[in-house]
């Protein structure tokens, strides 16, 4: 099939190397020319994925017109902060009974949509071809074609399978996943908890409080999901666990690596300016914050996280807060959400 990859950066690079290697017609959409040029001529793109080399069959533009001229597959792979933006304006060019897929890790910051939700709210008639693709899946790893395990969600099976069978390949396995809600709040709220990881590597904390930040931190992303309408299950896949892992313990993480800019002393500005790519986990950090409180969800480690992201609170006294909260049971959390085990009743 023909396949539109709308994003440049790291991740949308990555999958469009992957679709054209899987022999389908794939064209990159950048807005910028020198990036489009240097995919063209030189199959690189040394700003996001500095050793990499792409396929030689993937090709290029900064029109949306002409990334969009006869796609039957079209990715988004924009930040979640343009992806309003761009969604509206390859609306004149979409065509018709086109799959619609995200690979979006965030929240519409305006409106805290989900960003199936964004494509489904342009795209009335589009909604049971709409896809989410999340999962474990650093994109240096996936153009060096390295093993990875990726999942698309989907409202209709057959969406999501369509979508599996364009993407998977020998080094990308593909599972499919009812729970759209779960497999996008899984990829999204993960950054939340990788970026608090990263500070305490920062502050020179060991393994013990990392891997209590990761429990407690997929803890607090399953009770938001579960009260937004997703399933328990899905936290423990590959959306779930899987994201939150690789996420929070590899030096390819963004995140992680801002988190421990801040741990060591960095102000927000000054850890960007370092990292020198877009941190989703920061704007869904203010993000998780306002949903946390619509739902009546209690989300500590969220919550101080915030303090230290928009307030300049400090995080080593962030990390005492937590430590002195008051006494809880952690089956009886499991319980107070609905999701008890059956040797619980």
């Amino acid at each position: 099939m023909k396949a539109a990859v709308l994003g440049s950066g790291s991740w949308g690079t990555a999958l469009a190397s992957v679709l054209a290697d899987n022999d389908h017609q794939t064209i990159l959409w950048a807005r910028r020319a020198e990036v489009a040029y240097e995919i063209v001529n030189q199959h690189t793109n040394k700003q996001y994925l500095p050793a990499a080399s792409l396929h030689p069959k993937l090709t290029a533009t900064t029109q949306l017109d002409e990334a969009l001229d006869g796609a039957q597959l079209v990715v988004f792979a924009v930040p979640s902060g343009s992806m309003a933006q761009v969604t509206q304006e390859s609306v004149p060019y979409m065509p018709d009974n086109a799959w619609l897929a995200h690979a979006v890790k965030g929240f519409d910051p305006l409106t805290k949509r989900r960003m199936s939700q964004v494509l489904a709210d342009v795209f009335p008639d589009a909604a049971e071809r709409v896809c989410v693709i999340s999962g474990p899946s650093h994109a240096e790893e996936v153009v060096s074609k390295l093993p990875t395990t990726i999942v698309v969600s989907s409202l209709v099976q057959a969406s999501a399978e369509t979508v599996q069978d364009a993407l998977m390949n020998r080094y990308l396995r593909v599972y499919t996943n009812p729970d759209v809600i779960g497999t996008e709040l899984g990829g999204s709220l993960k950054n939340i908890i990788a970026i608090s990881v990263g500070i305490a590597d920062g502050l020179g904390f060991g393994d013990n409080a990392k891997a209590a930040l990761m429990t407690r931190g997929l803890a607090e992303i399953a009770r938001l999901g579960v009260k937004m309408g997703a399933s328990p299950l899905t936290f423990a896949g590959l959306s779930g666990v899987g994201d939150l892992i690789v996420t929070c313990t590899s030096q390819h993480s963004r995140n992680f690596r801002t988190g421990r800019l801040l741990g060591q002393g960095k102000s927000v500005q000054e850890a960007l300016a370092k990292v020198g790519m877009v941190v989703e986990g920061i704007p869904t950090t203010q993000a998780a914050v306002e949903l946390a409180a619509r739902y009546e969800v209690e989300m500590p480690i969220t919550e101080v996280l915030a303090q230290v992201l928009f307030e300049g609170k400090d995080p080593a006294k962030s990390v005492v807060e937590l430590m002195g909260r008051e006494r809880s049971h952690e089956i009886e959390e499991v319980a107070r959400e609905k999701i008890s085990p059956k040797w619980l009743k």
